[in-house]
């Protein structure tokens, strides 16, 4: 799945690119000589997830033809990607399932991506969160503008950094992927790449040129990928205010074994000189779902030992438990605060991290008593067959 970002009016910026075509595809395929181009095309609902099946065909469409070298992903508009609408998982929350395959039609593509075959590079602009960062973030080159800015919010709607996030976060230095992953806090432009979510840094105004650029590459050699992005990107240099300085403190504090001691470890520090930026991230964190909260730090740490096809097969199972409610409604709850009603007062259950239990959590990572429920992407990266987890292929497409 993939979570929706809810702006506000300090985010929107003016387009600094023109929509690539006025029509109603939602995501526009182009084959440019040996480049093959996916535009992300709902400009005006922050070019949401709805087609990761038209992604995924030709993701495998463009890796099978010899005549295709390297993938362009960009979104048309001021934004690369918001992630997923979370109005239609409401919409479906009392039909069981009525998302499932939707969700697992992501995590395929998300699988897709990261085991991909030929180079693929992510043209990001404005907002690439939640389950639109997992489209930016796995890409051989990611390249980000000052403009752009990324995060995975998940636990302030009740669900959990998932389409590969608990295999990337944990993979990021020292505590920081606990920390982002835990906090929902932002990385703006520089500091998504400083912290390994990106690779490289190009001023917005030269964004189109690269693009035009990197269109006219008659070959698909990495090196020469990698040469042309370099031409029009630029050193970074972080603000010392940035959380990207702040990662000694990080490290001791969100290294901790439970969300609680994260949590008092961090007020700690919070009364210490020069620290008052704590107090706004021990806020958020407080206002954060409980259960959320403990099914993401469970599952980062998780993650930080397996593949990315475990820690899928993970998200995956714990997604679908969550959206059955086998627990807790807060992820229904959190979008209802957050984008149904508005009010920013959610009513999470349990209300506090002490009533979240241990057996509570373990219903949620349980593995499915059927096998073939499982995502069914290769476990092994030895195994021979690529695209058998296909949604047409699993038992869900087949109910008994």
């Amino acid at each position: 799945m993939a979570i929706i970002y809810i702006p506000s009016s300090s985010t929107m910026f003016p387009m600094p690119q023109k929509v690539l075509r006025q029509n109603r595809e939602v995501v526009v395929p182009e084959e440019i000589g040996r480049a093959r181009m996916l535009t992300l095309n709902r400009p005006n609902h922050l070019n949401y997830l709805s087609r990761a099946l038209t992604l995924g065909q030709n993701f495998e469409k463009y890796e099978k033809d010899d005549n295709a070298d390297f993938v362009i992903i960009k979104g048309a508009g001021r934004t690369f990607s918001a992630g997923g609408d979370l109005h239609l998982f409401y919409k479906g929350r009392n039909t069981r399932d009525s998302c499932l395959e939707g969700v697992y039609r992501m995590y395929w593509l998300c699988y897709h991506i990261h085991t991909y075959k030929k180079p693929h590079i992510a043209l990001v602009h404005g907002m690439s969160v939640g389950g639109g960062a997992s489209l930016m973030a796995p890409m051989k080159f990611s390249v980000v503008t000052e403009k752009a800015f990324s995060s995975t919010p998940e636990t302030n709607i009740g669900f959990h950094p998932d389409c590969g996030f608990s295999y990337m976060l944990p993979r990021l230095p020292g505590r920081l992927g606990e920390y982002l992953g835990l906090t929902g806090e932002k990385l703006k432009g520089k500091e998504v790449v400083a912290a390994g979510l990106a690779t490289h840094f190009v001023p917005s105004q030269k964004l189109f040129q690269l693009e035009k650029r990197l269109l006219s590459i008659k070959s698909g050699d990495e090196d020469t990928i990698r040469s042309v992005i370099n031409e029009f990107s630029t050193n970074i240099h972080i603000d010392e205010r940035s959380i990207l300085n702040k990662l000694s403190i990080i490290n001791e504090c969100f290294s901790k074994d439970s969300v609680e001691e994260i949590i008092e470890s961090f007020e700690a520090e919070a009364s210490r000189k020069g620290n008052d930026w704590i107090m706004a991230v021990l806020k958020t964190l407080k206002k954060a779902s409980p259960i959320a909260l403990k099914i993401t730090l469970r599952s980062i740490r998780e993650g930080r030992t397996q593949t990315i096809s475990e820690c899928l097969r993970r998200e995956f199972r714990i997604s679908m438990n969550i959206q059955r409610a086998i627990i807790s409604g807060d992820f229904y709850e959190g979008i209802r605060a957050q984008i149904i009603d508005k009010d920013k007062s959610p009513k999470w259950n349990p209300s506090t991290l002490d009533k979240v239990h241990d057996d509570q959590l373990d219903l949620i990572f349980k593995p499915f008593e059927d096998h073939d429920l499982e995502l069914q992407i290769p476990v092994k990266e030895e195994e021979e067959y690529r695209w058998r987890g296909k949604y047409e292929n699993s038992s869900y497409s087949h109910p008994n």
